[in-house]
């Protein structure tokens, strides 16, 4: 089987880098940090009351996971925000696409070479998370469904800043559009469905009803189906459910204000996971387009 060229050159340059353990040091002692002051304080708290609070340790899985989640929005767009802008900066690119390979060879592997740093990441910090396992409430499954939430998350987010790279001149302006775009997908989704929320909880009912129409609705209606796009959001679904905390999350459809119900809000996880890789798909053939531009 053939061997991408530019994964197996990123890939060998991030082996021999020191900055990859420094990330993974640091990365993973942050994690550990937090989950050994979280057992160091569920322990203390049993000592004074003789009473085990298994709750408590589902809180260190899930704060630790949200950590990590965090985390991997934050790297992930610092991995790719330069992965072809760089290339242009060195003048390499143009000896790249004078090359045998084809623009989609470059541009899946920068995307593969960092979704495999990420990749060690979470690998890396199994230890951690498997803390949990010790104390029983989590299983395997749940595991597996976490990794998916965050697999997507990574890829959607790696796209984009694959996306950026491809599309701006510059390394610096490549990294600040993606960390803006990342935001407005997840902070602006939340706030577009508040204020549409807000609007719509205003008093107007009385005097729109007597001014002959309808009254307004209340929620945030279809605007709520941004959230599909929504990493952050997923992840707060699949997390609320996996560690029992169905009251924070509640149901998809009733997330701000809304009473909606249908198939997509049954399955509301499953199809915005979807939807992610959707975008990431289409963001990388955007990408693959602008370096085919360019070659032309």
């Amino acid at each position: 089987m053939k061997t991408n060229p530019v994964y197996k050159r990123e890939i060998m340059v991030s082996a021999r880098s020191i900055r990859l353990a420094l990330v993974l040091l640091v990365f993973n002692g942050i994690l550990a940090l937090v989950a050994l002051l979280n057992m160091y304080s569920t322990l203390a708290q049993v000592r004074l009351t003789a009473e085990v609070q298994y709750t408590s340790f589902l809180d260190l899985y899930l704060f630790v996971a949200a950590l990590e989640f965090m985390m991997l929005i934050c790297i992930m767009p610092a991995i790719t925000a330069g992965s072809i802008s760089g290339e242009r900066e060195r003048k390499t690119l143009e000896l790249m696409m004078a090359t045998k390979m084809r623009p989609w060879e470059i541009v899946v592997g920068k995307l593969m070479a960092a979704l495999s740093t990420m990749a060690l990441l979470v690998a890396s910090s199994f230890p951690v998370l498997a803390m949990v396992f010790v104390y029983g409430g989590i299983t395997l499954a749940d595991i597996l469904i976490l990794l998916l939430c965050f697999a997507a998350a990574a890829l959607l987010v790696g796209s984009l800043g694959v996306c950026c790279s491809a599309l701006a001149s510059r390394t610096t302006i490549a990294t600040v559009a993606t960390y803006g775009i990342t935001a407005v997908v997840m902070v602006g989704t939340c706030a577009v469905n508040y204020f549409v929320w807000y609007m719509r909880s205003m008093r107007l009912d009385a005097y729109l009803a007597s001014a002959g129409q309808a009254v307004i609705q209340r929620g945030s209606g279809g605007c709520l189906y941004l959230l599909l796009a929504n990493p952050a959001a997923t992840f707060l679904l699949i997390i609320s459910r996996l560690t029992g905390r169905e009251r924070v999350s509640v149901n998809a459809g009733q997330w701000f204000g809304n009473e909606m119900e249908g198939a997509v809000i049954t399955h509301w996880a499953s199809v915005s996971l979807v939807v992610q890789i959707g975008l990431a798909a289409l963001l990388i053939w955007i990408a693959i387009r602008a370096i085919s531009e360019k070659k032309k």
